[in-house]
């Protein structure tokens, strides 16, 4: 699979199931919205990730500019990819909420509440206040980031060849984990975007389709999820600069 049609695939995978486990708690009449809790939507978000990563057969899944931009200044990704990365990611972000919105249609008539509208799409803080909402973010996206850069990766030596141990779709599972626990410990604030794609795809999408009595947009508070992921996917790149020794752990039969 081409790196950026994956890219454009699995953030769509990833906004399509997020996006839906919010809309599935928020929106009025549908099944979710009899038991909706704050567990439902971390743990839902955080399958949404493992989905979104095995859907990529195999490519790196950042699925997030604030990844592709931390990545690339820790010297593990092409800097000429990150452009085409954020593009891909930005498409599939914005096709994933359309494909909610349609899903979901059926119960936008019936949601008075317009601020479940557009949670089903984007993030809204809990508290409005933009610098430390700007923090939030920053410090949420900084762990998601610095835990991707020291990751182990194992490698068996055989006949003076390194090769990679993987574990398939399981593979998937430690940064599904750290977006489950970061949702839990640290998204009670803003909602966790911790993703710039994630969040403003989706913004767009509520700004343009035609869901019935919908509120505006926020446009006023939506360079925060983009700003702080990125300034957060830097400080865990300057971090990893600053401590990083080898990464890698050699199994020797």
């Amino acid at each position: 699979m081409d790196p950026y049609v994956a890219e454009f695939i699995g953030t769509m995978i990833l906004v399509l199931i997020g996006d839906g486990v919010c809309a599935n708690a928020n929106l009025t009449r549908a099944k979710g919205n009899t038991t909706s809790s704050w567990l439902q939507i971390t743990l839902g978000w955080a399958v949404a990730v493992y989905v979104a990563v095995i859907c990529t057969n195999g490519h790196g899944a950042h699925l997030n500019p604030a990844v592709s931009i931390g990545f690339a200044m820790a010297g593990k990704f092409e800097w000429a990819s990150v452009g085409p990365y954020i593009i891909s990611q930005l498409a599939g972000a914005f096709v994933g909420a359309v494909l909610v919105f349609f899903f979901y249609v059926q119960h936008f008539p019936h949601t008075v509440d317009q601020d479940a509208k557009l949670g089903s799409f984007c993030t809204i803080p809990a508290i409005r206040g933009l610098g430390h909402n700007l923090f939030s973010e920053a410090l949420g996206t900084f762990v998601l980031v610095f835990a991707g850069l020291v990751s182990v990766k194992a490698t068996v030596s055989m006949s003076g060849t390194e090769h990679a141990v993987g574990l398939g779709d399981l593979g998937a599972l430690p940064v599904a984990l750290v977006v489950f626990a970061i949702g839990i410990g640290l998204g009670g604030t803003t909602g966790y975007a911790i993703n710039p794609a994630r969040d403003l795809g989706p913004r767009l999408a509520h700004a343009v389709l035609p869901i019935p009595n919908k509120r505006d947009s926020d446009w006023s508070y939506s360079w925060v999820p983009v700003l702080g992921p990125i300034l957060g996917g830097g400080g865990a790149a300057l971090l990893y600069i600053a401590t990083a020794g080898t990464n890698v752990v050699t199994i020797v039969p």
